[in-house]
């Protein structure tokens, strides 16, 4: 008999998705995106949602269309490439940038505003271990990731970001003003590449595999069944993250008379939510800090574990240990500093995940799906160190009359070309990897 989920277990699996997604990033960036696109919000905030909620939904139906894993997504890639692939996206959420960014942005904002105006560096370090040790703990047991996070921790967090969203809407604190900076021409464009620091993308392609992971040890084993929940929890995601988003930048294009010439989102959400509920307003911060920071580490640090895991012959177990204290020592090296460190290799990385989830998409219409990867994936990584060229400031003018250049997407263009190229070039090859397909 073919073993299901109750409805119940399809929500809380929805939650789950969705809490694995809302962490450091997500909360930071667009309160401060919504605060400098003012007037032209509206524009800015979709060009955010196609990267930070279009593509990591389109990636979680990738991964449920490809079978439920990287296997999947790249079978027709040599298996070296994919691998590489696979361990420098896993490197990225994991244990380099988002993973530590996630104790980083809890400690700024839930915890920091207690303390002592003096705090120094060990009350960082004391944060960092526990923190981590707390997300080692729920990640311990992948079996039981639904019923922890998606049915008791997801629904606190949801229920505390209802009651922000409702008064944001309700009882604004500001006007919205004229735009800044590059939002006053690029709005949509500058939001778009605002939504790359989400890394949801990446996660959208690793989550996917724990997802699956977790539903089959529900005892879920039929494949189309298990994709068909992948795609429920992607859905539910996806809505969720629509819903903080908006709230968040309608916050931050209403926030100028509160935190003027803010630094950063975290500033701006500190400061509007003490306008709104006064000193409570911080414990309301924290929690929605702290819970929103401490589900996406877990999922991170499980991800993580699950993947390497596979690679070597150390436990699940031992890599998330591993990875927890790797998480906790890089955490310390602060927030400024790894959000600087990480957006180079974001534009490098961030094309490559793209044009994968496209060539997923539409692999059934290549005549030649293993020349078209190699050909797409190849186009989009070298067109993308155009943009990451030109973000570290080396002279890339001879690149300027590329479409897009100005706005750091010259990669598009080459990469729609090469793909539309290999929808008709190429006989079709029938090594094994395509029999499979």
């Amino acid at each position: 008999m073919k073993k299901t989920l109750k409805v119940t277990d399809i929500i809380a699996l929805g939650f789950m998705t969705f809490a694995f997604f809302l962490g450091a990033g997500n909360i930071i960036f667009p309160p401060l995106a919504g605060q400098l696109a003012g007037e032209n919000m509206l524009s800015a905030m979709f060009g955010f949602l196609v990267t930070a909620v279009g593509l990591p939904l389109i990636g979680i139906i990738a991964v449920a269309m490809a079978g439920g894993g990287w296997q999947g997504l790249t079978r027709d890639l040599p298996s070296k490439i994919a691998t590489l692939m696979a361990v420098l996206i896993f490197i990225i959420i994991g244990p380099a940038f988002a993973a530590p960014r996630t104790g980083l942005v809890a400690y700024e904002m839930a915890v920091k505003p207690f303390m002592a105006a003096d705090a120094g560096q060990a009350s960082l370090t004391t944060f960092s271990v526990i923190f981590f040790a707390v997300a080692l703990f729920f990640a311990w047991s992948r079996g039981k990731l639904i019923d922890m996070i998606g049915k008791f921790l997801t629904p606190a967090l949801f229920i505390v970001l209802a009651v922000l969203a409702i008064a944001v809407f309700v009882n604004p604190q500001g006007s919205i003003v004229a735009a800044q900076g590059e939002y006053v021409t690029q709005a949509f464009t500058k939001g778009f590449l605002e939504g790359y620091n989400t890394m949801d993308t990446f996660a959208a392609l690793m989550f996917g595999m724990l997802i699956v992971d977790v539903i089959r040890s529900k005892g879920v084993s039929d494949e189309k069944t298990t994709c068909t929940y992948l795609i429920y929890a992607g859905l539910i995601a996806a809505a969720g993250l629509a819903f903080v988003y908006i709230s968040l930048f309608y916050l931050g294009a209403t926030s100028t008379a509160i935190t003027p010439n803010a630094g950063n989102g975290g500033v701006i959400l500190t400061g509007y939510v003490m306008a709104l509920f006064g000193a409570p307003g911080q414990v309301i911060l924290s929690a929605i800090v702290l819970l929103a920071c401490l589900t996406t580490a877990i999922g991170l640090i499980s991800a993580c574990a699950d993947y390497f895991s596979s690679l070597t012959s150390l436990s699940y177990k031992k890599w998330a240990v591993i990875l927890a204290v790797i998480c906790a020592v890089v955490a310390n090296v602060g927030l400024n500093q790894l959000i600087a460190l990480s957006v180079p290799v974001l534009f490098a990385l961030y094309p490559v995940a793209i044009a994968l989830v496209a060539l997923t998409l539409v692999r059934k219409w290549l005549p030649n799906p293993r020349l078209a990867y190699r050909v797409v994936l190849l186009v989009s990584f070298i067109f993308s160190m155009i943009d990451v060229a030109k973000y570290l400031k080396f002279d890339v003018s001879m690149f300027s009359d590329l479409p897009l250049f100005n706005y750091g997407m010259a990669w598009v263009l080459p990469t729609l070309i090469a793909l539309a190229i290999t929808r008709f070039v190429g006989g079709k090859s029938m090594g094994p990897q395509d029999k499979l397909a």
